[in-house]
């Protein structure tokens, strides 16, 4: 066995990891740069999970059928939830959605003959594998970048920076709001599918309030100036375990502190290009 083998054996799911946790960070990172604070990310992601993981199982489709129907079923539950929640904003959007998540949850729990209740879904066909979860990274990636720089992405800035100015400068902004929410809906069933697929197992606890936070985290943490931020903050977030592993207990309190601290102390997150040009007119100003 080469190193590479043996490194891969011990480390290749926290790789995969890494990249599913990736697609989570991007999902709620558009979400955010539209100005609104959702916090259903979770409960998509569990939706894309038992919606791919079901059709593997008990219908025999293919994978690639499966993780397409792990991005529509959370795309199609976001349009129908954004139409009554998407006028929301600020804290108020941020508990109708964790409202929605808790009631994903309790279906998941009372819909035993299909989702296994408690108990979960075992034996999941592992059909995920390296290339799936980097092409999925790589796609997305380059398609939040095109709308980034598009006439969409600045329409997101806009209503972000100001709501009423936005629809003033005819932006329709319950539409644009709408959008990000259905996509990052999607993005997010896509992480599940693949993770489903990765671990063999999914149960209702994975896709509660302590998963959303956790997401949540990811962004706030690298950051929502740029694209790179939520890969920085879920690459943190996900390897922060591994490194704390004797203290695997205090996870929660480790995300809930670190998001305190950032908030506190870099409220644009790590990743913060204007933090990052005044450094460097300040650097070049020392050495004029």
């Amino acid at each position: 066995m080469t190193a590479f083998d043996s490194f891969w054996a011990i480390y290749g799911n926290v790789v995969l990891t890494l990249g599913t946790n990736a697609l989570l960070a991007l999902s709620i990172w558009l979400t955010l740069a539209c100005g609104m604070l959702a916090m259903a990310n979770a409960a998509f992601m569990g939706i894309g999970a038992y919606t791919a993981a079901i059709l593997t199982m008990n219908y025999d489709a293919p994978f690639s059928v499966a993780l397409a129907g792990g991005m529509a079923a959370p795309a199609l539950v976001a349009a129908i939830i954004g139409l009554p929640t998407i006028r929301l904003s600020g804290v108020y959007l941020a508990m109708a959605t964790l409202g929605f998540g808790e009631v994903v949850r309790v279906t998941v729990l009372n819909t035993e003959s299909l989702t296994g209740g408690a108990l979960g879904l075992n034996g999941i066909p592992q059909l995920t594998q390296w290339w799936h979860v980097v092409l999925a990274v790589v796609i997305v990636l380059f398609l939040l970048w095109r709308v980034r720089v598009s006439k969409l992405g600045r329409a997101f800035d806009a209503i972000r920076g100001d709501e009423t100015a936005a629809g003033l400068m005819g932006i329709n902004v319950r539409a644009n709001k709408m959008l990000a929410f259905i996509i990052g809906g999607a993005i997010a069933g896509l992480a599940g599918a693949l993770n489903a697929h990765l671990t063999f197992f999914i149960g209702p606890n994975e896709y509660g309030f302590d998963r959303g936070v956790e997401i949540l985290t990811m962004a706030i943490l690298g950051g929502i100036g740029g694209l790179p931020g939520p890969l920085l903050g879920s690459a943190i977030i996900t390897l922060l375990p591994e490194v704390l592993r004797g203290f695997s207990d205090f996870r929660l309190v480790a995300n809930g502190l670190i998001l305190v601290l950032i908030v506190l102390f870099l409220p644009q997150g790590i990743w913060d290009p204007a933090r990052f040009a005044r450094w460097m007119r300040k650097g070049g100003r020392r050495h004029a």
